[in-house]
């Protein structure tokens, strides 16, 4: 009989979402909502669409049993990425689209950190190694448009906070995706994000309406793009590798989106940023050629794919 691991290769799951992720702030930059309004309905139109999955028969069974305690930490992880859509998307007014991505990409930092401390994860020598390149390229990417002062300064704080909450978020997710399946824990997850957001935008008084027909447009594409195809793949994907494995790989995202804003916004990097880029690159391979190895077996795989269809 043919043995099949799963229906997608999981770093090649990992990589096509760091190609979607590239998009968040692209898609971002071109609406005129305000930030929380912008992450809002990123979340909102998200839920929308996920809903028939997640509400499918074993989606439902599977909410009804589900223990308190994961609920709990599922609802957290809601928040901490509503906390990270919120200040990531606001740095984006703030400072350029390299630097903001270089430093949302910094998550590796608390990743490394916290897989350690409390997944008991471990690295090799090899994967340290690339990491530590690929961050050091984020840094080149950026390192032009670092301010030491001035509004620069305020969204590269914005920027980076966003990094600490966004691990937090990726850490409790390597945990609970051991044993929920994918549609609704990502359910779970994005309906407690869009309830915080929702909060947000209405204890600050932000305008939940009227707004451009292109900022709609905006919005879905954010939903579509880099949510769905960005961080509900890294969700799945996170049952089959490390929490560390999708944080280093997302430190492509900096490159995807600085291409992405000379094209459209004519923010022209330089030399550094360039030299960063192709660094990244680098360290990546070199990362990912080390992690190949610590995808689960193919049995386990197939029977947690399994899992996630039904």
């Amino acid at each position: 009989m043919e043995r099949k691991d799963t229906l997608f290769n999981p770093l090649a799951a990992v990589l096509l979402g760091v190609a979607a992720v590239a998009f968040s702030s692209i898609f971002t930059k071109l609406a005129t909502a305000p930030p929380l309004v912008i992450a809002f309905y990123r979340l909102a139109f998200t839920v929308g669409l996920l809903t028939p999955l997640a509400l499918n028969s074993a989606g439902r069974r599977e909410l009804r049993v589900i223990k308190r305690s994961d609920l709990g930490m599922a609802v957290l992880a809601g928040a901490f990425l509503a906390l990270h859509f919120s200040v990531w998307i606001t740095s984006l007014n703030y400072t350029s689209v390299a630097s903001s991505t270089v430093l949302v990409t910094m998550q590796p930092l608390f990743v490394f950190t916290g897989g350690v401390l409390f997944l008991q994860e471990k690295i090799s020598a090899r994967g340290m190694a690339g990491a530590a390149i690929a961050l050091a390229g984020s840094v080149l990417i950026g390192i032009n448009d670092f301010q030491l002062g001035g509004t620069a300064l305020k969204g590269d704080i914005l920027a980076f906070s966003g990094a600490f909450f966004v691990a937090v978020y990726m850490m409790i997710g390597r945990k609970l995706r051991s044993g929920l399946s994918l549609f609704p824990y990502v359910f779970v997850v994005f309906g407690s994000a869009a309830a915080v957001l929702l909060i947000f935008n209405l204890a600050s008084g932000t305008r939940l309406y009227p707004y451009p027909a292109l900022d709609w447009l905006w919005f879905f594409a954010l939903a579509v793009v880099p949510t769905i195809f960005g961080h509900t793949v890294f969700n799945w994907a996170l049952r089959y590798v490390k929490a560390a494995v999708v944080s280093v790989s997302i430190l492509g995202e900096p490159v995807g989106a600085t291409v992405l804003a000379y094209f459209i916004f004519r923010e022209i990097p330089g030399l550094l940023q360039m030299a960063g880029g192709i660094t990244v690159i680098f360290g990546l391979c070199l990362f990912i050629s080390s992690v190949k190895n610590q995808v689960l077996d193919p049995q386990t795989a197939k029977s947690n794919t399994t899992k996630d269809e039904q």
